[in-house]
């Protein structure tokens, strides 16, 4: 793993650690949400994901726990595979729900930082993208 692929590791692992922390804090009531007003899709769609009433706190969940093995280098090829989703997630929701350059900034550099650091460890990945005998 080059010095950059590690970079890219560390600067998601703490990405996804401060905000998935701050999330939990969020979801239990240590703190309060922004009072920022977000477009009305943007709205709807979360009024529907805290409706589930399970979904935000697993999400945060994850992300904190995946965040912590980026940092610390603990299972860090699962944790990229088990927060990829997460990642194309905030970048569309951003693109297509919140759109500006603005909104965008923090999105494609969490993308291009994940696709970095999993191109560290594309050997463990290359089998799971072959053809396989069942």
């Amino acid at each position: 793993m080059s010095k950059i692929q590690l970079a890219a590791r560390i600067i998601l692992g703490l990405i996804y650690f401060v905000f998935g922390c701050m999330g939990l804090a969020m979801v239990f009531g240590f703190m309060k949400p922004p009072d920022q007003p977000m477009p009305e899709a943007a709205q709807a769609f979360m009024t529907g994901v805290f409706g589930t009433g399970y979904f935000m706190p697993l999400l945060k969940f994850t992300e904190t726990i995946g965040g912590a093995c980026l940092l610390f280098g603990i299972a860090a090829p699962l944790a990229l595979v088990i927060i990829a989703p997460v990642t194309l997630h905030i970048l569309f929701f951003r693109a297509f729900l919140t759109p500006s350059v603005s909104n965008l900034l923090l999105p494609l550099i969490m993308a291009i930082a994940q696709v970095i650091a999993m191109s560290g460890y594309w050997k463990l990945y290359q089998p799971l993208l072959s053809k396989g005998k069942i």
